[in-house]
């Protein structure tokens, strides 16, 4: 197909955040590859060898449609797979250490202290049963000895610093008296009790209003650079990772389509899936009357094409990309798998 691709830029015009991250690696996921066993028994690879590095103070934005294997990624790093998922090759290396070889128990240490992630839904994840209080101070509790009432300084504090007014009534309420923004906001203050290194942040705004949203990204800016604390922010709205991510990963499929500083993504996206993903958030310096749309829908994990996973969805498709797996081209720190970018051919 002959199709050429619109020329896409950073979509709010803004200029990307500089890299504030040190180089210093956190974080390093080499080949990581989750298994799923489906209702038919069938094994199959929802993460299929996804690398990314991460160092302390940055924030990696994961990127791209439900059901690509964003939040397997994220689950796999923290040790919190679904009982029918495993991983089944790779390394995660944090701090040195690959988290694939530890036992549950040591899992459990470093999560929640060294390790933390907000779900994307606080409802889900607060137990509606139990005030705020005593759920934030078993959070704090699971990773050291404090009496009840420092337990509850600390939980007062830290609601203080996340912007929840009167923080102490706060605390003896339950989870269905606060409003949505407040249940995140909590959600945060308990991921951030034991300053971890790493904070994974799975769609934390997606359930809220475009306000509340901007009000709780600028609080995860702030208090991660207080703590010089890395973040990985999962999302499928690339309008979000603009302002916040140093670093993209897009990932279509369990795959990786793209990986690189957010500066050269946004100035240069290589992969055809990367530039209708820009190509579909509106843009005010832009005068349009449509959106790039990408046609089809993403394959189920039982039914993946050979070749490159996008092809059946890419207007620049040929017959050698229904054939191979896309090569990696590498541009400095700048990766993409597409065989039509390799040949110079994707814009």
């Amino acid at each position: 197909m002959s199709e050429t691709l619109p020329e896409v830029r950073n979509p709010t015009g803004d200029t990307p955040p500089e890299v504030r991250g040190t180089s210093e690696t956190l974080l390093e996921v080499r080949n990581l590859t989750v298994k799923l066993k489906l209702d038919n028994s069938q094994d199959v690879a929802a993460v299929d060898g996804v690398s990314f590095t991460l160092n302390r103070g940055e924030t990696l934005g994961v990127v791209g449609e439900s059901g690509c294997g964003k939040t397997l990624t994220a689950s796999a790093i923290i040790g919190l797979l679904p009982h029918t998922g495993r991983v089944a090759g790779g390394e995660i290396l944090f701090e040195g250490e690959d988290l694939t070889k530890k036992s549950p128990r040591q899992m459990r240490e470093i999560r929640g202290r060294e390790i933390s992630m907000i779900f994307q839904d606080p409802m889900s994840s607060l137990n509606p049963v139990y005030r705020i209080e005593t759920q934030m101070r078993e959070a704090l509790r699971a990773h050291g000895k404090v009496s009840a009432k420092e337990a509850r300084e600390l939980s007062a504090e830290m609601l203080r610093k996340v912007g929840i007014p009167l923080p102490e009534t706060r605390l003896r309420e339950y989870p269905y008296q606060l409003s949505g923004g407040q249940r995140q906001r909590v959600m945060i203050a308990m991921s951030l009790l034991s300053k971890p290194s790493l904070l994974i942040a799975d769609e934390p705004t997606s359930s809220l209003d475009v306000t509340i949203q901007a009000q709780i990204l600028e609080l995860l800016r702030t208090l991660q650079r207080e703590m010089n604390a890395a973040c990985i922010l999962i999302t499928h709205d690339m309008g979000v990772v603009t302002e916040n991510a140093d670093k993209i990963l897009v990932m279509y499929a369990g795959r990786v389509a793209e990986y690189g500083p957010a500066e050269e993504i946004f100035s240069r996206p290589m992969h055809p899936y990367t530039q209708r993903l820009l190509g579909s958030i509106p843009r005010l310096d832009v005068d349009s009357d449509y959106l790039t749309t990408i046609e089809g829908a993403a394959p189920s994990l039982d039914r993946m094409p050979t070749g490159c996973r996008f092809y059946p969805r890419c207007p620049l498709h040929s017959g050698v990309c229904h054939e191979q797996e896309p090569p990696a081209l590498r541009i400095g720190e700048h990766v993409v798998f597409c065989r039509r970018a390799a040949d110079g051919e994707s814009s």
